[in-house]
């Protein structure tokens, strides 16, 4: 397959460095999604129903704003989208970037770090996100301390 992205968002540094690796790997460009509005530790408050992680993720449409942009997207054709696990689902701000670029006829590999849950039907929700046209891989789940062998027996099962 022709060129590779790995776009991710990451709050703590452990999904940044996931992608990082990966990129590394994949021999692929690096993308951070960043919200316009960084989140501050009161926002991440997920034991409060009203921080703004809470209200984002029980509103399926929210889409907080983006900084930047992928000026060259219709150069990759395989997307690798990053993200931890929130609320049993991909962050909001993970939509927001999902829903800005037409991925028709590009293959999405997602992946979340968690630290146990698993990426459960994001991958059927991402979907939903990008259309019928593009490719969603089934995703994958990885902790935070991942190797580059194992990284490498992932992609490589892949065949990309």
């Amino acid at each position: 397959m022709g060129k590779k992205l790995v776009a991710y968002f990451s709050v703590s540094g452990v999904t940044a460095k996931v992608a990082r690796e990966i990129a590394e790997v994949e021999n692929a460009d690096c993308f951070e999604i960043r919200p316009e509005a960084p989140y501050t530790r009161a926002d991440l408050d997920y034991t409060s129903r009203q921080s703004r992680s809470s209200l984002e993720m029980s509103d399926l449409n929210c889409r907080p704003a983006v900084s930047g942009c992928v000026e060259n997207m219709a150069e990759y054709d395989v997307i690798f989208v990053g993200f931890p696990i929130w609320w049993s689902r991909e962050p909001s701000v993970v939509d927001t970037f999902l829903t800005s670029y037409d991925f028709s006829g590009k293959r999405i590999v997602p992946f979340c770090t968690s630290g146990g849950s698993g990426i459960g039907k994001t991958c059927e929700r991402i979907q939903e996100l990008v259309g019928q046209d593009a490719c969603v891989d089934p995703g994958k789940r990885l902790g935070g301390e991942v190797s580059e062998e194992e990284l490498k027996i992932w992609t490589e099962g892949l065949q990309l």
